[in-house]
């Protein structure tokens, strides 16, 4: 297994192409492509992992994903369990500047647009108050023309660079360049080994092997891979599995989502989710439940 090369499935090459997916569960492999990606989460829950980072992802997301930046859709495990039930709905958009000339560019009207895609490379989640602005756009691309899709995304990169505040980063600080082709098969089968078995207590000798070195040499490889420790990536795999379970009421209370993410107290739990999101778990439960109340209203 390795980080893959994806091409995206159109009979000609296009500088936009629109893919819809309505499909069982996400597209299961770590894997990169050359044009920039835009997705809009329809159906569908999981793990999103871009580069090194982490985070949930849900049915309302999103997400602009750089040039040959190395990610993976992952569904919940519940999607596997029923193969005909399709519980994944996205459109994908992706975006080749390089089938554009350079001097295009380099108009004046298209300045900030320049500007706004050079700063792209680690990837973004769009603020939630722009969602169904840009949500009711993107789902009219599957029918537009050629020329039509191009054009709309000239003007949805024009918004995006004008309009658009507060951007969520996907960057934890993983150069994309770090992942060779040699060293993509490693790091992914350590990813993957991770979002499947996080809940489990996951030892370093146990993940060492996986990477299919010692536990020394782990330690210092993915430490210079990730600029942050293995501990440090399982935890914030946890807190992301466990952000999913507050949002989704999956859970008797606080203790059994510690136990039901990997953590072995509840003391722990609270101290790494705290670290991690920057608030308590009860913080966190309130504030999404405001959020939640504003958006119902």
């Amino acid at each position: 297994m390795k980080v893959l090369e994806f091409t995206p499935p159109v009979p000609k090459e296009d500088s936009v192409v629109v893919d819809e997916d309505i499909l069982p569960y996400f597209y299961n492999y770590f894997h990169r492509h050359r044009q920039l990606q835009i997705t809009l989460i329809l159906r569908g829950e999981g793990t999103l992992m871009a580069g090194n980072y982490s985070q949930s992802f849900k049915p309302g997301d999103v997400y602009i994903l750089g040039a040959n930046q190395p990610h993976i859709f992952k569904s919940d495990s519940s999607h596997f369990n029923n193969p005909d039930k399709l519980n994944a709905h996205a459109i994908h958009i992706y975006f080749d500047q390089d089938r554009i000339p350079c001097p295009f560019f380099h108009l004046p009207e298209m300045e900030s647009i320049s500007n706004f895609l050079s700063t792209t490379q680690n990837g973004f989640q769009l603020p939630s108050q722009y969602q169904n602005y840009v949500s009711r756009i993107i789902k009219k691309l599957p029918i537009k023309s050629n020329l039509d899709r191009l054009l709309t995304i000239i003007k949805l990169f024009d918004y995006f660079a004008k309009q658009v505040r507060g951007w969520k980063s996907l960057d934890s600080g993983l150069s994309n360049t770090l992942f060779s082709e040699s060293e993509g098969l490693r790091m992914t089968e350590v990813f993957q080994y991770t979002l499947e078995h996080y809940a489990e207590n996951i030892t370093l000798n146990k993940i060492a092997e996986i990477a299919h070195i010692t536990p020394h040499a782990f330690c210092k490889y993915f430490k210079k891979h990730t600029r942050k420790t293995y501990n440090t990536f399982l935890n914030e795999i946890r807190i992301s599995e466990a952000c999913k379970k507050i949002i989704n009421s999956n859970h008797d209370g606080i203790s059994t989502i510690a136990y039901s993410t990997g953590f072995n107290s509840a003391t722990n739990f609270n101290r790494v989710f705290r670290k991690t999101t920057g608030m308590s778990p009860r913080d966190y439960i309130r504030e999404y439940k405001n959020k939640a109340s504003l958006y119902t209203n």
